[in-house]
């Protein structure tokens, strides 16, 4: 099947310029000006619109199974409502119980992502240490395509990593080529300051950021940091929230160390001021780690993205309905963490981004998909509009606009963080793998369409 996407301005991370695109099957194969169309292809016009690659959110999890519940979106639910808004390819995450082995969670997730409609790969978290988990880290990386491993420094007696654990894992990783990722935030200090909260019968959602201050976070990414340059390992910092954390990467960057921070599309545009509505649901919606900051922690990110010190953007969708949020609603560490927002992240940070002068379009490529391919292996395969690359693409209509809204997505939860907020800027056409999923508000994602996307190891002369 061929697709002739006509008229349109290519979008990459170096240059924009006029051009048509050619898609067979599910590659593209010929990218210029004046082309022919094939015949019997499917013409889209793209007169007045952007043609970009697919966007990759570095950060998901559908099916997850957390503090004692299962998040809404499912594989099929949450990759198909990406789709929607031009995210073509997930990164999810897959999280063993301590002393289970990596191997065998990895299986089981593979297993409930074969039902997603785009394409998926994961991360794969390290929660304990053992020789049997030295071992799983080779097989992962020889046999199954994983190039990145997960490391929670918070929740405590549950999926903390500890000190011993991040050095062994780093240097395993290194030995492999692959890079460690961390979430950054000190668990004994969070779980000393839940329970001196909760001491004092301060049991609300807004207890919830108390716990959790920017000095938290950034103590977590300072120590990840320099555990990776005593051990010579890459570090990607996920959901970097706060100006102290952006402050420890800059800084170790501007000494030359491969440092890589991720914003969440929420944490570019919400502020802490959600977790004192009296509308106790409604805040208990918002909990999520790390939480929402203030004003200012906002305005660093966005100077973060545009001087190259944060690299990517993400949702961390994780998506929790009203009741399953209220299973805290007398204790604030009991409400589950997650919010979504895989459907809304291009619009969001086109909108706040390019529209407010923030970044240009070829900047809100890097940062919405080329940055994401290349740290991790998938480019020149995702990440580009080029001959060669996968037909994962979006069809950009710079002044189209929408009203985002929980009664209007087609992701589950019920809730969406981004509420009310109309974005100018959305995908008129969304392809997966050469096939029109999305058309002018008309899903058309497919159970089971969805590829794992392998991801080699690194060799020492192309580290990222």
């Amino acid at each position: 099947m061929s697709i002739f996407i006509r008229g349109g301005t290519v979008v990459n991370a170096d240059r924009a310029f006029k051009a048509d695109v050619v898609c067979f099957g599910d590659q593209i194969i010929a990218v210029g000006e004046d082309l022919e169309p094939p015949p019997h292809a499917t013409v889209i016009d793209a007169t007045g619109q952007y043609i970009m690659p697919g966007g990759i959110d570095t950060h998901t999890h559908m099916q997850l199974p957390f503090m004692g519940t299962v998040t809404a979106d499912d594989f099929f639910t949450g990759t198909a409502a990406g789709l929607a808004g031009g995210t073509t390819t997930i990164m999810d995450f897959v999280i063993p119980d301590p002393q289970q082995s990596l191997l065998e969670a990895y299986h089981l997730w593979r297993g409930w992502a074969a039902k997603s409609a785009g394409d998926y790969t994961f991360h794969v978290a390290v929660t304990w240490w053992a020789d049997s988990v030295h071992a799983d880290m080779g097989t992962l990386v020889r046999d199954h395509g994983v190039n990145s491993f997960k490391h929670f420094m918070a929740y405590k007696n549950a999926i903390m990593a500890d000190d011993e654990t991040l050095v062994r894992s780093f240097t395993r990783a290194l030995e492999l080529g692959a890079i460690p990722t961390v979430h950054a935030e000190n668990g004994e200090l969070v779980y000393q300051l839940q329970q001196d909260l909760l001491k004092k019968g301060i049991r609300g959602p807004a207890a919830h950021p108390l716990s959790r201050p920017p000095e938290v976070e950034a103590e977590a990414a300072n120590r990840a940091i320099a555990i990776a340059n005593v051990l010579g390992t890459p570090v990607y910092i996920v959901h970097v929230s706060c100006a102290e954390s952006l402050d420890a990467i800059a800084r170790a960057r501007a000494k030359g160390q491969r440092v890589y921070g991720e914003a969440l599309a929420g944490h570019l545009v919400i502020d802490d001021s959600v977790y004192q509505s009296t509308d106790l649901e409604y805040a208990r919606a918002h909990v999520m780690s790390p939480p929402f900051r203030g004003k200012h922690h906002q305005a660093a990110l966005w100077q973060g993205l545009r001087g190259g010190n944060l690299h990517t953007t993400a949702t961390d969708h994780c998506t929790f309905c009203a009741e399953q949020k209220a299973a805290g609603k007398d204790d604030f560490t009991k409400i589950p963490n997650g919010c979504g927002g895989v459907e809304d992240r291009m619009s969001v940070v086109w909108d706040a981004g390019v529209n407010a002068g923030l970044l240009t379009p070829s900047e809100f490529v890097r940062v919405t998909s080329t940055n994401a391919a290349q740290i991790f292996n998938m480019y020149p395969r995702k990440g580009v509009v080029a001959a060669g690359a996968d037909a994962d693409l979006v069809v950009w209509d710079p002044q189209g606009t929408r009203t985002i809204s929980a009664k209007t997505q087609f992701a589950k939860g019920g809730f969406n963080v981004f509420e009310g907020r109309t974005v100018r800027g959305i995908p008129s056409y969304t392809l997966a793998a050469g096939k029109v999923v999305f058309e002018r508000g008309q899903l058309r994602a497919v159970e089971g369409a969805g590829r794992h996307v392998d991801r080699p190891a690194f060799t020492a002369t192309s580290a990222a």
